[in-house]
């Protein structure tokens, strides 16, 4: 692989589409002379590498941000949680608004969310491996997404009681339905909506505790749009938010295409002194610091690069000692599969386990030299016996 051109991949873990980027230099070169940005860990002490797990729709609940953790992320993002969800004590989740929360926008509820301290992770992974997780979930954000500055107040308050260390506002949720109810990324169509609940936000949380903002780089294309960004962006920092992070897809696109990393470099070059966190078209370790050298960005949010890939936070830190990035072995594979799944099966019980787990194993497969044949065989797990019937016969003993 030649590491000067980055093919950027699409929604599938099998791209339909490359885009060739030509670096200036080395993956190498670039990951070892990367220097942090010192506002971010002194924002979010513990957070201290140029990327991080971000918040996943239907994805990522503790147990994938524990196996993250154990495998070199400093820092995770919840799926988005509803305020009416948190302000309702995560009670009738579903009832409130069931195809947004649990089909389309995977809005997580509060008990999978959690922040695991200290005592909490030892108690997941309670069998054998009392110091894996040693550490637990922090730092983490809360990520918070509904339609009212009130609610929202309400809901980011309750976040920050629950021990989280950052809170993040969702403006980017490209689902279709979020724009009916007026959340997401329907608020970059309504700027001045959007900025009373981010001033409603940053007022109702503590001081000391960082807020942030998630957002598409417009609804669309038109410079209507491009407008209503621009003041959202530099209201957010005017409020006092830590940083945006900024997915290079408009809302419209959603997951469609390949991103835009020019319009980074452009939100970058308009604003050289603020911290600006960039997202979108990160599937392998490689992109990460490909982004960061032609974007100019201080960090890297990795979405759905690392579903079934925990090992892209382990490569990442290689890369950075001059160290060459490792594909896991067979070994590592098999005992990640055991720890997501025994950590899943703590948090939600079997049955709901191993329905979650089916989604994770078939993006597992793709690091197995037979990925096709286990992808299908995890595609038909329904218990835990299954589970570990795949893994017997395809990962060894």
């Amino acid at each position: 692989m030649n590491m000067n051109t980055i093919n950027a991949m699409s929604v599938q873990l099998h791209p339909d589409y490359a885009t060739n980027r030509d670096l200036p230099r080395s993956i190498e070169a670039i990951a070892q002379s990367f220097k942090l940005d010192p506002r971010i860990p002194a924002l979010v002490p513990g957070f201290d590498a140029p990327f991080f797990q971000a918040g996943l729709a239907g994805y990522s609940d503790a147990p994938m941000r524990l196996i993250a953790r154990q495998h070199g992320c400093p820092f995770t993002v919840t799926e988005a949680l509803l305020d009416r969800t948190l302000i309702n004590g995560g009670k009738g989740r579903a009832r409130e608004d069931p195809d947004l929360l649990a089909e389309e926008c995977g809005t997580g509820s509060l008990e999978e969310n959690v922040p695991a301290d200290h005592d909490e992770s030892i108690a997941l992974n309670d069998n054998g491996g009392k110091n894996k997780f040693r550490g637990g979930d922090h730092p983490i954000a809360g990520q918070i997404m509904g339609t009212f500055p009130d609610e929202m107040a309400k809901g980011a308050a309750l976040l920050a009681k629950m021990n989280y260390d950052v809170i993040d506002v969702n403006f980017a949720c490209p689902v279709k339905k979020v724009k009916k109810r007026n959340r997401g990324g329907h608020f970059l169509t309504a700027p001045d909506d959007a900025i009373d609940v981010l001033r409603a936000v940053r007022e109702a949380v503590p001081a000391e505790i960082p807020t942030t903002v998630k957002m598409r780089r417009g609804w669309d294309d038109s410079p209507e749009m491009a407008d209503n960004f621009e003041r959202v962006f530099e209201s957010a920092y005017e409020l006092g938010y830590a940083w945006a992070t900024v997915h290079c897809r408009t809302v419209e696109q959603r997951y469609l295409g390949p991103g835009r990393w020019e319009a980074l470099t452009e939100l970058v070059e308009r604003h050289p002194d603020k911290l600006i966190f960039g997202s979108g078209d990160i599937w392998q370790v490689q992109d990460i610091f490909a982004m960061l050298e032609l974007t100019g960005v201080k960090g890297i949010a990795v979405a759905r690069g690392c579903i079934g890939n925990p090992w892209i936070f382990r490569q990442a830190r290689q890369l950075m000692a001059g160290e060459h990035p490792e594909a896991p072995t067979l070994d590592e594979q098999r005992q990640v599969l055991l720890d997501h799944f025994d950590l899943s099966m703590k948090l939600h019980g079997e049955q709901p386990a191993a329905r979650m787990m089916r989604k994770f194993g078939i993006k597992f497969a793709a690091h197995h030299p037979k990925g096709d044949d286990v992808r299908l065989e995890f595609i038909r797990c329904k218990t835990m016996e299954d589970w570990e019937g795949v893994i017997g016969r395809h990962y060894g003993p």
